[in-house]
């Protein structure tokens, strides 16, 4: 069934920010004070994480849950939320009877894999924060795509 009005569409997509949410507490051990599912029309990520919660995901998440894909307009969106809190861009949709999907840039991709086959990272994902709060490059990206406003 697509959502018709416009309270069953946000309350679809608040379904999926939660879900989304469960799935960090429930896989990464996230305390679930540190990770809150923001109203819909607000601005910023679609997930609220504290310090403690970035350190286990340092990622601003975009949630999407519709029918009809505008992966660009998405994109620009997430990308521009996520600079603002200095994380990491992650772009999760699903449409109905499909699973969710992440998008992220391929570059983000490629250093998580290489940090994981350097043995940087050995499945913690405290290890994965802090190598890449190490890395200055995600600093920087910020900066630019800020103007060095956070």
């Amino acid at each position: 069934m697509v959502a018709s009005t416009p309270a069953s569409r946000k309350q679809k997509g608040k379904s999926f920010q939660n879900c989304l949410r469960e799935d960090l507490i429930n896989h990464l051990g996230i305390n679930p004070d540190d990770i809150l599912s923001t109203a819909m029309g607000q601005g910023g990520c679609d997930l609220y994480l504290s310090l403690a919660a970035r350190s286990r995901f340092p990622y601003g998440v975009e949630a999407k849950r519709c029918e009809s894909l505008s992966l660009p307009q998405w994109w620009r969106q997430c990308t521009r939320n996520a600079a603002a809190e200095r994380l990491t861009p992650l772009l999760v949709f699903r449409r109905n009877r499909e699973d969710a999907l992440a998008v992220m840039r391929w570059t983000d991709l490629l250093r998580l894999l290489e940090l994981i086959s350097r043995g940087e990272i050995r499945g913690d994902p405290l290890d994965l924060a802090e190598a890449l709060t190490d890395d200055h490059r995600w600093q920087n990206l910020a900066d630019g795509l800020t103007g060095g406003r956070a």
